[in-house]
């Protein structure tokens, strides 16, 4: 094990990390699917901080490749064998909330706020220093190191998918998108909808017509804001909602607009990997709604969510309800609502379950079941759970440089969360997040601490060099 001292190196280029991560993460890069070209399928703003990235790395004498404008590379070294270090640049939608400009990468109280700041702007910029440092010590390589640049991993993954199409895989490797120790383990993440038909539920007569009802951008967030509108000649209904925030409190408001009221519900936004630290919106504005009376459609799909998804993130009332020794519960969030009053209307997932969990056994359950209230499931994505020996080189490495370089034992852990890491064989997630440290990914005022940053750079920047030397 090497006796520089890494910690010390970093301190002496400290300004420039700093100054790189607020650069990188005053650009805007959510996902726009709305306005895509050849040159940014995924957005001006995911293509323009890929393109920073490169910039970067070609700048600092690195190798780099633009893979089709959707993922790229930065490499280091020489050999037969590739080390992968796997990071993101997309974000998700900022939010509501805030307490700065979540594009302005603010230094205040030690910490850097901006969304992307933990995930995974922030990680992406200490990995990138690391190698750098490890290129200026001129510490000897046996093999080389690829930084490889996702910028679709908040949403559908195509990024690496394309990516791993035409380019090599790491033979081992590392994505600095979790929390210290070391992830070895990664639940299965299933997304999919539930869908409404039109004609689904037999109600009563309607007191309340549902004009709209929406909540959520991405099924990874716990929606931080829902908003209905809804037709009727009740004036209690306005007056009755007020209760509700109140009996429970809920922040929102509603708004009378001749005869319609619109209503508004905020909630708190949180990682999908565990609901319970955020506040659904979606679902108390959901809950209230369900009590009214309602057309046969909307009382059907307003029921369901109260009866089957309110305060269970477990899964219970829908029957998946699992849990394993190696990864604990399994967990689902609601996190996208649709309602149509003429339409379809539908519910978007993200599940989160256990490696042991039966997937396709259990899938074809939930739809079994479902079916009989008239029901469809539709899958959108699923990722298979990912496991890494832990007396494998890579465990054995990592565990070395973090207990060399914290002081610390170095626990095996496993996550709720998707990171790049399982898009390798033998791939495990490494940080930035410390034990006992805050996780406020998702979440307003998303920010990284500077200390535990730097300490996150020297922890990589020994481990590139474990690994590749």
């Amino acid at each position: 094990m090497s006796e520089l001292n890494w910690r010390e190196e970093v301190e002496k280029r400290k300004m420039d990390l700093l100054l790189d991560t607020q650069n990188l993460l005053k650009i805007k890069s959510v996902l726009d699917e709305e306005h895509p070209t050849e040159e940014a399928p995924f957005g001006k703003g995911v293509k323009e901080a890929l393109d920073f990235m490169l910039q970067l790395g070609e700048k600092d004498g690195f190798t780099v490749k633009n893979v089709d404008n959707v993922a790229g590379h930065i490499e280091m070294g020489e050999g037969e064998e590739l080390i992968g270090i796997l990071c993101h640049v997309d974000v998700v939608p900022e939010g509501d909330g805030w307490s700065s400009d979540p594009f302005g990468a603010e230094i205040r109280n030690g910490r850097i706020y901006a969304r992307g700041a933990i995930d995974d702007k922030g990680p992406t910029m200490a990995a990138y220093h690391a190698m750098k440092l490890v290129r200026e010590l001129g510490e000897p390589l046996n093999k080389r190191v690829r930084m490889i640049i996702g910028t679709d991993e908040e949403s559908n993954w195509r990024c690496v998918d394309r990516y791993f199409e035409v380019e090599e895989m790491p033979s081992i490797g590392f994505a600095p998108d979790a929390d210290f120790p070391i992830i070895s383990a990664e639940k299965g993440i299933w997304d999919f909808s539930v869908i409404h038909p039109a004609d689904a539920g037999n109600g009563t007569n309607s007191d309340v017509n549902v004009i709209e009802f929406s909540s959520g951008r991405r099924t990874n967030m716990v929606p931080d804001f829902a908003t209905a509108i809804v037709e009727t000649d009740n004036t209690e209904v306005a007056a009755n909602y007020q209760d509700y925030l109140q009996k429970y409190s809920l922040e929102g408001q509603a708004v009378p607009q001749k005869n319609q009221v619109l209503l508004e519900m905020n909630g708190v936004s949180a990682h999908a990997m565990e609901p319970n630290n955020g506040r659904n919106a979606g679902l108390h504005l959901a809950v209230f709604l369900a009590d009214l009376t309602l057309d046969p459609h909307a009382k059907a799909y307003f029921t369901f969510i109260k009866d089957r998804l309110f305060e269970d993130s477990r899964g219970n009332h829908l029957g998946v309800a699992y849990s394993d020794e190696q990864t604990g519960e399994l967990t689902i969030n609601a996190g996208v609502f649709n309602y149509s009053k003429q339409g379809d209307s539908s519910i978007g997932f993200s599940m989160r379950y256990p490696v042991t969990f039966e997937w396709e056994q259990q899938k074809a359950a939930l739809e079994e079941r479902l079916a009989a209230y008239n029901l469809k499931v539709k899958t959108n994505s699923h990722s298979t759970p990912h496991y890494v020996d832990s007396e494998s080189f890579l465990i054995k490495t990592l565990q070395e440089v973090y207990e060399a370089e914290t002081g610390d034992k170095a626990e095996l852990l496993s996550i709720g969360g998707g990171t790049y890491a399982r898009s390798l064989k033998e791939g495990v997630a490494f940080g930035p997040l410390f034990p006992g440290s805050e996780d406020i990914a998702h979440q307003k005022d998303e920010y990284i601490d500077i200390e535990d940053m730097l300490k996150a750079t020297s922890i990589y920047a020994r481990a590139i060099h474990e690994l590749a030397k």
